[in-house]
């Protein structure tokens, strides 16, 4: 799956946010200053291109949809952030949290649950 741009991820998040949307409905959720409306058209014709975005023609006017969920996108990501930067490895990127970010203690202790309870699975399923 092809990464996105800033802009297009910002994009990404509010029509995932609206389900459907024309340009002028991304521009309403953009926080100021407004982008220009060619400018929202473009990004967004880009995700069409890329296979994020398709769009149902009403009139003379497009209403935008996406075909990627914010879930699968969210996933591929993480995958990739881990491949890129941490060698593949979920320890070394839990230990860059646990370390080198502000991670609340409850964040850190539902990430333990979280893996205690796929190696009960896993174990189980063996």
């Amino acid at each position: 799956m092809k990464r996105l741009t800033k802009a297009e991820e910002e994009i990404m998040q509010i029509l995932w946010a609206l389900d459907e949307a024309y340009v002028r409905d991304l521009i309403e959720q953009i926080p100021a200053p407004k982008p220009a409306y060619t400018t929202v058209s473009t990004v967004i014709r880009v995700l069409e291109t890329k296979g994020f975005v398709a769009h149902k023609t009403l009139g003379n006017t497009h209403l935008y949809y996406p075909l990627i969920s914010k879930d699968d996108y969210a996933r591929q990501s993480v995958k990739g952030l881990l491949s890129d930067y941490f060698g593949g490895s979920f320890a070394k990127l839990a230990s860059f949290f646990a370390e080198d970010t502000d991670v609340d203690m409850k964040d850190l202790e539902k990430m333990l649950k979280v893996i205690d309870d796929k190696l009960s699975t896993d174990k189980s399923d063996s």
